[in-house]
């Protein structure tokens, strides 16, 4: 199996796991006062793009 193949499959369940938690957990956020929630919400959507990163780097190196 490829890097890339491997990338895609880790990447997608990744995700989608990512996904589920920051769902979970923003039932805990959403009664707290509006700037904890930007803030949380914040966080959550930009934190994904460091792990995508270092996974495609790595899916590329072969290469």
């Amino acid at each position: 199996m490829s890097r890339i193949t491997i990338a895609l499959l880790v990447g997608l369940t990744g995700f989608a796991l990512y996904v589920m938690a920051v769902v979970a957990l923003a039932d805990h956020v959403l009664p707290l006062h509006w700037t904890l929630q930007f803030v949380y919400f914040t966080v959550a959507g930009i934190a994904w793009a460091w792990p995508a990163k270092r996974l495609m780097f790595w899916a590329a190196g072969a290469r």
